[in-house]
């Protein structure tokens, strides 16, 4: 400090100026002013310039000394707050200092990540230190700052999930903290499909309380589904099926390829996959010539061209068939009774898994089948090594089902009531969660006929589709024929209360279109 004040004070000797007198009278340089009553009429002239404007006095040069003492203070001071900022955030351990997540894909898709990034790199997390609330299922990834927490199942709509990581140490050492955050998921929308006999069909988006909006128009739309950004429509023309791609509000649309001039049904997609896959037939049919009821998938990107499934060197004829949840694998039963698995994003060839009647359905996030053998018996069918178990019975039993539908934490299963001439007198779609415990959630009397069940993303709600007054509701004449009056029950699957009965069918829920 005392060489600091000494080299101020020279400092201050160096750049002094000498003293000025001051005159005690205002002194004028040239001529004194006039002054006249009448305004002037011209701008008067600038005053000469004095000696002292004229050249400007040299400034007194810097002192050296006193510089970089002054530097070496700043800097010091800059590293003091700098290691004090450090010795606060030791003290504080990690904190968050960026959260990613969409919000929107997560609950219409599984998969989708939260990404945590903190201030420091972290030390080694174990996934035991995650919790998610309200539970679902998740795994996690960690590395260097971020933390990933990824959903192994589609979220719930309009609920606020919270993740937090405990006892959460930096890589090199300090306190520990437990990183939080939260984030809340929007409502969820469902596009419904309405045939009109005497006017254009329409794909409708609504929310669950029915206020809707028609997004795709045309004479005859036979089919469609919808992934996370697109709508892929079949439709009917004269000269045959025409398969078309379009934002899901309905514009920017394409037009893909087919394999020929014919029929497309039974219309799917893998979002994951990036492909939409159909039956196909041909227009010209004979015993000879032509194909029918083949499986073809394509990019729903339109640069590849339709291909069609093989089993052994040859074309299959398809008796039904379903994407597998989460990836481009396909699982088709052909009309030989023999069920197959295909993954069209390898070269591994089709791989054979024995005999079946049908493919109820296919779980989210397991790779697990729902089949139903040709003797009758539905099994749990494990896709990634071949072994099976019976599907359990529900609590209380109700009997065998006609269609079964997983979703993330049990099954929705359609069972028909008969009298003793095996006539239908009634008609049920029964929850059952993966405990077995069974709730009935629609019943119907004889007169209605209910034509799908499926459940939202996450199991959260059900879509169940019912014809009214079947005996008195003609069908359409569609390629996928169906009864010309069609409602949609939305029901909330943990209440058990009917929200909305919509007109239409064919939910985008539904993997499938509905079979009748």
């Amino acid at each position: 400090m005392a060489a600091f004040e000494a080299a101020a004070r020279e400092d201050a000797e160096a750049t002094a100026l000498p003293a000025v007198p001051v005159a005690p009278e205002p002194v004028f340089v040239g001529a004194a002013p006039q002054i006249d009553d009448e305004p002037a009429t011209s701008p008067p002239a600038e005053p000469p310039l004095t000696a002292a404007s004229e050249a400007p006095a040299p400034s007194a040069p810097r002192n050296p000394r006193r510089f970089l003492l002054t530097l070496g203070a700043v800097l010091g001071v800059l590293v003091l707050a700098g290691t004090g900022l450090g010795i606060v955030s030791l003290l504080q351990g990690p904190r968050i200092s960026d959260v990613q997540v969409d919000a929107e894909h997560a609950i219409e898709s599984s998969g989708s990540r939260v990404i945590l990034t903190a201030n420091q790199a972290l030390a080694d997390i174990d996934p035991e230190q995650v919790t998610v609330e309200p539970a679902t299922p998740f795994t996690v990834d960690a590395s260097g700052r971020g933390v990933g927490v990824r959903f192994t199942v589609p979220l719930d709509d309009s609920t606020e999930y919270t993740i937090r990581v405990a006892d959460v140490a930096g890589a090199g050492g300090g306190p520990s903290t437990t990183l939080t955050t939260s984030f809340t998921t929007p409502p969820s929308t469902i596009f419904l499909l309405r045939r009109d006999v005497d006017g254009k069909d329409k794909i409708f988006l609504t929310d669950l309380k029915g206020d809707g909006v028609a997004v795709y128009e045309h004479e005859k739309i036979n089919d469609f589904r919808a992934t996370s950004t697109q709508l892929v429509v079949a439709v009917e023309e004269e000269d045959g099926s025409h398969l078309l791609v379009m934002d899901r509000d309905g514009k920017n649309q394409r037009e893909l390829d087919l394999p020929g001039d014919g029929y497309v049904g039974a219309v799917q997609v893998s979002e994951r996959g990036g492909l939409v896959g159909y039956s196909y037939s041909d227009r010209e049919l004979s015993d000879d010539e032509g194909r029918a009821s083949v499986l073809v998938t394509q990019s729903l990107s339109g640069k590849d061209e339709p291909q069609v499934i093989e089993v052994a060197g040859a074309e299959a004829s398809v008796f039904v068939w379903q994407f597998v949840p989460d990836s481009a694998a396909v699982l088709f039963i052909d009309f030989d009774g023999a069920l197959s698995l295909v993954d069209r994003s390898s070269d591994a060839g089709v791989q054979s898994l024995g005999l079946a009647a049908m493919i109820q359905g296919i779980s989210r996030g397991t790779y697990t089948a729902i089949v139903e053998r040709l003797d009758g018996a539905v099994v749990e069918l494990n896709l990634a090594d071949g072994s099976e178990q019976p599907l359990a019975a529900s609590d209380p039993d109700y009997g065998t089902a006609t269609s079964i539908t997983p979703f993330p934490g049990g099954t929705l299963r359609h069972v028909v009531a008969r009298d003793d001439a095996g006539l239908p007198i009634g008609q049920a779609v029964i929850r059952v969660d993966d405990d077995g415990k069974a709730t009935p959630l629609v019943e119907i009397g004889a007169t209605d006929s209910i034509l799908q069940a499926c459940a939202s993303p996450s199991g959260q709600y059900a879509a169940v589709a019912i014809a009214p007054d079947l005996a008195n509701n003609p069908y359409d004449g569609m390629l996928l024929p169906l009864p010309e009056q069609v409602e949609t029950h939305l029901i909330d699957m943990e209440s058990g209360k009917e929200m909305v009965a919509l007109t239409g069918f064919d939910a985008s829920w539904c993997q499938t279109a509905p079979r009748f």
